[in-house]
Protein backbone atom coordinates (compact mmCIF):
# COMPACT_ATOMS: atom_id res chain seq x y z
CA UNK A 1 0.00 0.00 0.00
CA UNK A 2 1.09 3.40 -0.83
CA UNK A 3 -0.09 6.31 1.42
CA UNK A 4 -0.16 9.94 0.72
CA UNK A 5 -0.80 13.24 3.01
CA UNK A 6 -1.48 16.07 1.21
CA UNK A 7 -1.22 19.35 3.10
CA UNK A 8 -3.61 22.11 1.35
CA UNK A 9 -3.63 25.75 2.79
CA UNK A 10 -6.47 26.94 1.44
CA UNK A 11 -7.07 31.24 0.75
CA UNK A 12 -9.10 33.11 3.40
CA UNK A 13 -12.75 33.01 2.62
CA UNK A 14 -12.53 30.31 -0.06
CA UNK A 15 -12.74 27.57 2.19
CA UNK A 16 -16.53 26.63 1.60
CA UNK A 17 -15.34 26.57 -2.49
CA UNK A 18 -12.37 24.27 -1.49
CA UNK A 19 -14.52 21.89 0.17
CA UNK A 20 -17.06 21.67 -2.18
CA UNK A 21 -14.77 20.88 -5.36
CA UNK A 22 -13.11 18.44 -3.00
CA UNK A 23 -16.53 16.43 -1.96
CA UNK A 24 -17.34 16.45 -5.78
CA UNK A 25 -13.85 14.68 -6.46
CA UNK A 26 -13.80 12.74 -3.68
CA UNK A 27 -16.98 11.20 -4.55
CA UNK A 28 -15.81 10.11 -8.27
CA UNK A 29 -12.36 9.45 -6.75
CA UNK A 30 -14.62 6.61 -4.74
CA UNK A 31 -16.77 5.55 -7.47
CA UNK A 32 -14.10 5.14 -9.91
CA UNK A 33 -10.89 4.10 -8.45
CA UNK A 34 -10.56 0.48 -7.45
CA UNK A 35 -7.16 0.84 -5.97
CA UNK A 36 -8.10 3.85 -3.85
CA UNK A 37 -8.87 2.78 -0.38
CA UNK A 38 -8.90 5.95 1.43
CA UNK A 39 -9.86 9.36 0.00
CA UNK A 40 -10.66 11.69 3.21
CA UNK A 41 -10.37 15.45 3.66
CA UNK A 42 -9.59 16.13 6.97
CA UNK A 43 -9.27 19.85 8.36
CA UNK A 44 -6.81 21.27 10.96
CA UNK A 45 -8.31 22.32 14.41
CA UNK A 46 -5.65 24.91 14.78
CA UNK A 47 -5.86 26.56 11.45
CA UNK A 48 -9.03 26.70 9.79
CA UNK A 49 -7.52 26.89 6.69
CA UNK A 50 -5.15 24.08 6.29
CA UNK A 51 -6.08 20.76 5.52
CA UNK A 52 -5.15 17.49 4.89
CA UNK A 53 -6.24 14.91 2.31
CA UNK A 54 -5.43 10.97 3.43
CA UNK A 55 -5.31 9.19 0.53
CA UNK A 56 -4.64 5.11 0.65
CA UNK A 57 -4.09 3.43 -2.96
CA UNK A 58 -3.22 -0.88 -3.18
CA UNK A 59 -0.29 -0.18 -5.03
CA UNK A 60 1.90 2.30 -7.68
CA UNK A 61 -0.27 1.37 -10.35
CA UNK A 62 -3.45 2.88 -8.54
CA UNK A 63 -1.89 6.08 -7.96
CA UNK A 64 -0.73 6.75 -11.02
CA UNK A 65 -3.62 5.73 -12.39
CA UNK A 66 -5.08 8.36 -9.97
CA UNK A 67 -3.49 11.10 -11.77
CA UNK A 68 -4.56 10.43 -14.74
CA UNK A 69 -8.12 10.19 -14.31
CA UNK A 70 -10.69 12.91 -16.21
CA UNK A 71 -11.80 13.82 -12.93
CA UNK A 72 -8.65 14.07 -11.30
CA UNK A 73 -7.31 16.72 -13.76
CA UNK A 74 -10.71 18.21 -14.26
CA UNK A 75 -10.58 19.70 -10.33
CA UNK A 76 -7.19 21.00 -10.69
CA UNK A 77 -8.09 24.20 -12.16
CA UNK A 78 -10.69 24.28 -9.82
CA UNK A 79 -8.58 23.36 -6.58
CA UNK A 80 -5.50 25.96 -8.09
CA UNK A 81 -7.95 29.00 -8.13
CA UNK A 82 -8.55 28.59 -4.38
CA UNK A 83 -5.21 27.32 -2.84
CA UNK A 84 -3.20 29.42 -0.94
CA UNK A 85 0.33 28.31 -2.20
CA UNK A 86 1.83 24.94 -3.09
CA UNK A 87 0.57 21.82 -1.76
CA UNK A 88 2.94 20.02 0.74
CA UNK A 89 2.86 16.08 -0.61
CA UNK A 90 4.09 13.46 1.53
CA UNK A 91 4.68 10.03 0.06
CA UNK A 92 4.31 6.91 2.64
CA UNK A 93 5.17 3.53 2.30
CA UNK A 94 3.08 0.67 4.18
CA UNK A 95 4.67 -1.44 6.69
CA UNK A 96 3.54 -5.07 7.89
Amino acid sequence: MIGIIATLTIQSGKESEFEAVFTDLAAKVRANEPGNVLYQLTRSREQANVYKVLELYTDQDALTAHGKTDHYRAAGPKLGGVLGGAPHIEYLDSVG
